[in-house]
């Protein structure tokens, strides 16, 4: 059964006593000091962290082509696949701002995740925008990716609506410390992003199984668009996915880094991106605060991180329930 989240928790001593981590705390005591400044275009840009990954086997989704200048913006349709299923996407876009899913072709048009419809005319315009920069940290300007659409595991049907589901694991100093479950729904656009009305289900960081759900920051129990019991739900193969997540801190040289991951139906897991400054909605999915496995992970003193699996067995002993 999910946990139910209490109306209390908004008080600030309740959530010191449970050790749930501010913005201002993990900006200053984590981000700052974890994190070299020099390694954030590993990060903040998509191009960039595909190239790394992929000199490290680490599996991404397949590149179909970008969009550098404004005068080849409707070059963009030299790049989609027959299929019509694809994904446009900022590669220095951040919050989920600017990706542009589509899932199919008719002659009604280009049909996105939550099944609105957009025309060519619409997709030129989006091009123009990631180029100008209106979805890129700090509005610099901007390369459109074009990406092949994520087939997502069968494992997920029910759990979110149209779009791909995805999973976030914080990793610190190369530890997963919290995981989330994130699924699209109508009202996000078919995106897994929570400011948009995404579902965020919070997942036991040792077996990968549900422990609470949330949309727009409230308790829920199922799936707003389909019905499906959250409960139900538990990852498979989690052990794999906490591995990877643990190796992109010697990808990324992040000491604090937020991993998407997808699950594809043919490839397995992929690494959707990185991120160097990865959000705090995690803890209320999981209704539990972060900094009590912070400070656990920072009371080690490592001079030198031990072996991933060596990390992984770590967790499993210390957090298991």
């Amino acid at each position: 059964m999910l946990k139910r989240l209490s109306n209390k928790l908004a008080n600030p001593r309740v959530l010191r006593a449970r050790g749930v981590m501010g913005m201002n705390q993990r900006n200053l005591s984590y981000i700052a000091r974890y994190n070299d400044r020099r390694l954030y275009p590993n990060v903040d840009n998509k191009l960039r962290t595909k190239e790394i990954a992929l000199e490290e086997g680490i599996s991404v989704p397949d590149l179909l082509g970008q969009v550098v200048y404004q005068h080849d913006v409707e070059a963009v349709f030299d790049l989609l696949p027959e299929s019509g299923r694809f994904c446009i996407k900022p590669a220095s876009g951040s919050g989920g701002k600017g990706i542009l899913v589509v899932v199919d072709k008719s002659q009604d048009g280009f049909k996105k995740a939550s099944g609105a419809y957009v025309q060519e005319r619409d997709i030129v315009r989006h091009v123009s925008n990631i180029l100008a920069g209106l979805f890129s940290l700090g509005g610099d300007a901007d390369v459109a990716m074009v990406e092949s659409l994520i087939e997502f595991d069968p494992v997920f049907n029910g759990y979110s609506h149209e779009g791909v589901p995805d999973i976030r694991i914080i990793v610190f100093k190369g530890y997963p410390v919290m995981a989330m479950l994130r699924l699209a729904t109508h009202a996000s656009d078919g995106k897994a992003n929570l400011h948009q009305g995404a579902v965020g289900v919070g997942l036991d960081i040792c077996s990968g199984k549900a422990v609470a759900a949330v949309q727009f920051n409230q308790p829920i129990h199922s799936h707003p668009d389909t019905g499906r019991d959250l409960s139900q739900i538990a990852i498979e193969n989690w052990p794999s996915l906490m591995h990877l997540a643990a190796r992109c801190y010697e990808v990324s040289g992040l000491g604090y880094l937020g991993v998407d991951l997808v699950l594809d139906k043919q490839r397995g897991p992929l690494v959707l991106e990185l991120n160097a400054r990865p959000g705090l909605a995690i803890q209320i999915a999981n209704q539990h605060g972060m900094l009590p496995r912070l400070k656990q992970i920072e009371a080690l003193q490592l001079r030198r991180p031990p072996l991933v699996d060596q990390r992984i067995e770590w967790v499993l002993e210390q957090w298991s329930s």
